[in-house]
């Protein structure tokens, strides 16, 4: 095979949630450049939109969905609307996800609830939904969004970690639950990625500290700086890509040199 025929997923019909922004708008455009069929799922609807015209500029076949992915109605209705549209799935991407500061005696009841309901709940549901149109055509990929709080203790982050922690399981259960059904199943295991949602965070958290933090959050990573969305997006290929065949049940770290300390 010639090195351009590499890394492509020509026709292959993929499901990205979050893919409004940030990481999961990254995935889109980067899978739409390698032939992607794309099916842009967010909460927001206009991201959504504008993300799948982004994609259509790109010369893919693209789709935009409205859904919350911790309401299970919500999420049943935009997988039907997937299968009706594209009339299979190869590929589902759970990037979907939020964050949360906070120890555990002073994260809240509403905010731990939360959390489980998008990070947990939310990828549940649609890998639930997926997963009978992946076995339908023969097998496929689901690709999760864990986070370096999945493997290590995270300063601050109780409630985060609990939920991406979960994430990294579901992530080992799928991928030996369905193996037989040629259903491959990985996450990606990031520490800080810069993305526009980083700058909000930093003023709902720590407002009048922004510079400080931003600082902070860079120098977490020993290679010094925080991950660039694109950055993740490539490693999202290669795991969703016909290369990584072998691979299934990882949980990849994407970290920085964060593992190294």
């Amino acid at each position: 095979m010639s090195d351009h025929r590499l890394f492509r997923l020509d026709g292959k019909v993929t499901a990205v949630t979050g893919a409004g922004s940030g990481i999961g708008r990254s995935i889109v455009l980067l899978f739409a450049r390698r032939g992607a069929r794309l099916a842009v799922i967010d909460v927001d609807s206009e991201a959504a939109a504008a993300v799948a015209d982004e994609a259509r500029a790109l010369v893919a076949d693209a789709e935009p969905f409205t859904c919350d992915v911790s309401d299970s109605d919500q999420v049943e209705a935009a997988f039907a609307g997937v299968h009706r549209r594209f009339g299979s799935l190869d590929i589902l991407v759970n990037n979907a996800g939020i964050g949360h500061v906070g120890r555990a005696a002073d994260t809240s009841e509403e905010d731990f609830d939360r959390l489980f309901a998008v990070n947990v709940k939310g990828v549940f549901l649609c890998t639930k939904a997926a997963l009978p149109m992946l076995v339908e055509r023969g097998g496929g990929v689901i690709l999760n969004m864990a986070s370096i709080a999945s493997l290590i203790g995270v300063e601050d982050r109780f409630a985060y970690s609990m939920s991406k922690g979960a994430v990294l399981t579901m992530t080992k259960s799928v991928a030996i639950d369905y193996i037989d059904l040629h259903v491959r199943c990985n996450c990606i295991c990031p520490a800080r990625v810069y993305t526009p949602l980083v700058d909000g965070f930093l003023q709902k958290y720590y407002p009048g500290r922004e510079s400080e933090m931003m600082e902070r959050l860079a120098g977490y990573q020993p290679i010094g700086r925080m991950a660039q969305p694109e950055e993740v997006a490539y490693l999202a290929l290669y795991l969703c890509c016909d290369e990584s065949a072998f691979i299934t049940g990882q949980a990849v770290p994407f970290d920085g040199g964060v593992l190294l300390v």
